[in-house]
């Protein structure tokens, strides 16, 4: 175990930024915000040719003569049922952000449009700018990362790395070598840390629908700590049995609860201002999906250059940081699909349900917004990790739905520790698909110790900067494994 240098680089790495986060949590949020601050100023427009270049390259290849290519032999089946595998991968790639910014979001857009406009055309954007920052470009880019692992594993019959595609590429050279080191090395840390921000993320926002329930009661370090140890014992069992049983089980469970609060309170709330909001906002996606890619906002002033860097920015990188998590995650469960039914399942379906949820959500915000009662934009102002209880709080059955954001929260948090510990389990052990459970439990704890740093930071802002730091490096690595795959299509003998 310890002969492998990817293993104990990545490990030494993680782990410094672990105890730093630790022993002076402040000192790495200010350290990050800086670094962050400097990325965005020089290479703000870099981030959003890149992840337009990735939705445009998505699209080419679902149409493609490449489309009916198979990943894995030509008459190989799917290792998953379509549901699971659908689960599976909505739950690996964003589950606890919709909860966590369901409202949030949508109003903290609000807040700054109507500055700059009437409140309805302000929620209108608002509603638009969230679709955008959770639908098609994040998910075309978890995909064509995934696409590139799942071709070179399943059909090249490479280990599972990032790595893996440079060398069969272009060949088994020092360049190769090297380079694809410091590659899994880069992704073991951008998978470790922004995994560990989810960890933050789902434990500020279930910590704070205790209090809420418990009548508005203070929480304090105590139940950060109960919590925390239940994640823990929570995520040991997962890791130690196969993926189905598993994560398979947990991301059901999970998307069920999700899917089930999604249609009460789309039902219980003003249905026909709900389904107004649904149509409205998936028509203005659609027609602004690829021109807001290209927007940078350059003629804007500071406030709104400000907020594209604090939101848009941020998110696309976000992403990014995301994508050798999500994107070796989805490949390892999509062996057997089609290159046309893995790139139309991955970025068509999680991006829909995230325009009905934020429909939905997003859409009661406005409606209560709109119509004079400041309670959500005061949550959102004063306390963000809030904002979807208050929400619930205005519907019946109260009680009821805002345990099932608890337990759903923290069971996509547990499946992305879960997954998260595979991926990481499979850098570390060479690509090998099955690791072994010692690797996967060695990397449960490490993660779940970065969580814990995160949460002692006690600032979401500060979390997602810390994980925008890790991913800056993913700028340059992933045009580089996506050249890898054209090229390597280009080679395929199609009939």
């Amino acid at each position: 175990m310890w002969t492998n240098p990817t293993l104990v680089a990545g490990l030494a790495l993680t782990l410094a930024v672990a105890i730093w986060g630790l022993v002076d949590a402040p000192a790495l949020g200010l350290f990050a915000a800086r670094v962050v601050e400097f990325a965005f100023l020089t290479r703000g427009w870099f981030v959003m040719v890149l992840m337009s270049a990735i939705v445009i390259m998505a699209f080419y290849l679902m149409f493609s003569r490449y489309a009916r290519l198979r990943l894995g032999q030509n008459d190989e089946k799917p290792e998953f049922s379509r549901a699971t595998w659908i689960t599976m991968m909505f739950a690996a790639g964003m589950g606890v952000g919709l909860l966590y910014w369901s409202v949030a979001e949508p109003l903290s857009h609000f807040v700054l449009a109507r500055d700059y406009g009437p409140e309805p055309e302000a929620a209108r954007r608002a509603l638009l700018i969230t679709n955008f920052h959770w639908g098609i470009h994040a998910w075309a880019m978890f995909g064509l990362t995934g696409l590139v692992i799942a071709y070179f594993s399943f059909r090249r019959g490479a280990p599972q790395l990032l790595s893996a595609p440079l060398a069969i590429t272009y060949g088994n050279r020092p360049w190769t070598r090297h380079v694809g080191v410091l590659v899994n090395v880069a992704a073991i840390y951008a998978v470790a840390i922004g995994v560990a921000g989810s960890i933050g993320m789902g434990i500020f926002q279930v910590r704070d629908g205790i209090g809420i329930m418990l009548g508005g009661v203070a929480t304090g370090p105590w139940l950060t700590a109960i919590l925390f140890a239940a994640l823990c014992v929570g995520f040991l069992l997962p890791l130690t049995v196969d993926l189905n049983r598993g994560m398979g089980r947990l991301s059901n469970a999970a998307f069920s609860i999700a899917l089930a609060l999604l249609l009460f309170v789309a039902i219980s709330g003003p249905t026909y201002y709900v389904m107004n909001v649904l149509v409205d906002a998936f028509g203005a996606y659609v027609g602004d999906v690829i021109p807001r890619g290209f927007r940078t906002y350059t003629f804007f002033d500071d406030k709104v250059r400000g907020w594209f860097a604090d939101w848009t920015l941020t998110y696309m990188v976000w992403w990014i940081s995301w994508a050798p998590f999500v994107g070796v995650f989805i490949a390892r469960i999509s062996r057997g699909r089609t290159i046309r039914e893995y790139l139309c399942a991955v970025i068509f379906l999680p991006s829909l349900f995230s325009v009905l949820w934020y429909g939905v959500f997003g859409g009661l915000g406005f409606y209560e917004t709109l119509e004079g009662k400041r309670v959500l934009i005061e949550a959102v102002k004063t306390n963000i990790d809030s904002a979807t209880f208050v929400l619930l709080d205005i519907l019946p059955l109260a009680w009821l739905t805002q345990a099932a954001v608890i337990v759903s929260g923290f069971l996509f948090v547990i499946t992305s520790v879960v997954s998260a510990a595979l991926v990481l389990a499979m850098f570390t052990d060479r690509g090998n698909p099955e690791p072994s459970t010692r690797i996967k439990l060695t990397w449960g704890g490490i993660v779940a110790a970065l969580g814990l740093a995160m949460i002692l930071t006690g600032n979401i802002e500060v979390v997602r900067t810390i994980i925008v730091m890790a991913a800056l490096p993913f700028l340059l690595i992933l045009p580089l494994l996506y050249v890898t795959l054209l090229k390597a299509l280009k080679s395929e003998k199609l009939e």
